[in-house]
């Protein structure tokens, strides 16, 4: 059953946001007419998904009540007995869209994301794999208008990626990538393999929600802050000047570390980002794993140490092992173009456990 008391007061608070955005209320202060903007966008899909269920249970309702007439001849009810059919069929999938925008939402879905890359057990085959999850990253991100910004980069001897953290800014970029986290695996003959015997490597995916200031207090006097030269492969000197930062978090023992910028102040800066992006996902977790001790059906845990997903060359098949979801469309998916049916798979099932978890507490 949906809240039937709940959907009156936010079509009320759509409807007082419209008049209010109209003029219709007298004039809106400049801030608060953003504020009123952003809310009218969010429940603007929400109140229409209503109005069309309650438009289809009003016509439902007129079709039955005509049926009930005497005055109806027998060409008339067999059509409306068509239509009734129809419009049955069509409320589930309605109510079920209700109750999905109803679900609680995660405060960081609307952030941007800090995405960290790392080469895992393979050696080299496992950095270039590393890679490849890079680009795909990238690949993705530019289909949805996405911009990227690369904060640090280790390169490996031959064209691999040791580690690399990127800053991806744009719409719901957390939501989108969030389930992206834990341990990606490959399995393909390595370019440096002449036996050609298929190998496995990995590579790990970590994704942080950006934080802002006022999501994380850190005091001063909690980091403390190392500076020296940076290096580049083979020890050269990137530079001549004591410009890398190392912020190591005391509290929790975090350490950051960013050398790619000449400035001093502005790997400080980029450090920090990724710093305050670490403790705000730490303590976003412990939370989560509180509430996640009863919920059986959560997809992944962000854990970085679970397997989620392998990429094998030889079969051209990418698997999910969270919802058991394999897709013959590996190429596709490297470049950015499938990604988008396992990330919707992955939040589609995680809104149904939720929704299951909701419905079996009332």
């Amino acid at each position: 059953m949906l809240p039937q008391e709940k959907l009156k007061m936010i079509q009320s608070r759509y409807e007082e946001l419209e008049a209010a955005m109209s003029g219709e209320m007298g004039d809106v202060a400049p801030e608060n007419f953003v504020k009123m903007s952003r809310e009218y966008s969010e429940i603007k899909p929400l109140v229409e998904a209503i109005r069309k269920y309650q438009a289809t249970r009003d016509e439902l309702d007129g079709l039955e009540e005509m049926l009930e007439g005497d005055a109806t001849d027998r060409e008339m009810k067999e059509m409306a007995e068509l239509e009734i059919d129809d419009l049955k069929a069509q409320l589930p999938d309605l109510e079920n869209s209700i109750k999905i925008q109803l679900l609680p939402k995660d405060d960081a879905d609307e952030k941007n994301a800090i995405l960290e890359i790392r080469a895992g057990t393979g050696g080299e085959e496992a950095a270039l794999f590393a890679a490849d999850l890079y680009r795909m990253y990238q690949r993705y991100a530019e289909t949805l208008g996405w911009k990227c910004e690369t904060m640090s980069l280790s390169e490996s001897d031959l064209g691999g990626i040791k580690e690399i953290i990127i800053k991806v800014t744009g719409r719901n970029v957390f939501a989108n990538l969030k389930f992206e986290s834990g341990v990606h695996r490959v399995q393909r003959v390595p370019e440096t393999e002449t036996g050609g015997r298929i190998h496995t490597s990995a590579a790990t995916v970590a994704v942080l929600p950006e934080a802002e200031e006022v999501d994380v207090h850190i005091a001063d006097s909690d980091v403390r802050v190392d500076i020296f030269r940076a290096s580049g492969p083979g020890g050269q000197s990137v530079n001549t000047t004591d410009s890398a930062v190392r912020l190591t978090h005391i509290p929790t023992g975090i350490v950051v570390q960013q050398q790619d910028e000449k400035s001093q102040h502005k790997n400080k800066a980029k450090a920090m980002s990724v710093l305050r992006a670490r403790i705000y996902e730490a303590e976003r977790a412990a939370k989560a794993a509180e509430r996640s001790a009863t919920r059986k059906g959560q997809v992944g845990s962000g854990d970085r140490s679970e397997r989620i997903r392998t990429y094998n060359f030889p079969q051209g098949r990418v698997t999910d092992h969270r919802i058991n979801l394999t897709l013959y469309k590996l190429d596709k998916v490297l470049a950015g173009e499938a990604l988008d049916e396992i990330i919707e798979a992955l939040i589609a099932e995680d809104q149904a456990a939720l929704l299951s978890e909701i419905e079996g507490e009332t």
